[in-house]
């Protein structure tokens, strides 16, 4: 890989902002089916919930079929696999889901930009741009 530009690791800043987006965009769908009210805590722990559920979802089909999420594509990022096959593949991409929820795996990182993640699924996230 690359040490710069289109095809190297993307920092951890962009996977950030990335996952931020794919967050808000989970909140924003979920949104449209329950109405958020700050007031009441049963209310809003329902809607969290269900938040994490719609961005779950999105993450695994959209990294599992397409290499990115809404939030990568929007910061100029995806997912490849290491051993060059064209799709991450749903297993894969729910694995990482997962991780990511868990959250120590995804926010450690090696030398070479790779996440406890990454290597756990022989995937690396890289720039597009």
């Amino acid at each position: 890989m690359p040490e710069s530009g289109v095809g190297a690791a993307a920092s951890g800043g962009a996977r950030l902002l990335g996952l931020i987006v794919d967050l808000v965009v989970a909140a924003l769908v979920t949104a449209i089916f329950l109405h958020p009210s700050l007031q009441d805590p049963a209310a809003m722990q329902r809607f969290n919930l269900w938040s994490g559920g719609v961005w779950a979802i999105i993450s695994v089909i959209s990294a599992g079929f397409f290499g990115f999420t809404p939030g990568m594509a929007a910061v100029g990022i995806r997912v490849a696999r290491l051993d060059g096959a064209a799709i991450v593949g749903p297993l894969r991409a729910l694995v990482r889901a997962v991780l990511t929820f868990v959250i120590i795996p995804a926010a450690v990182r090696n030398a070479d930009g790779r996440s406890w993640l990454d290597r756990l699924t022989g995937t690396v996230v890289i720039r597009m741009r």
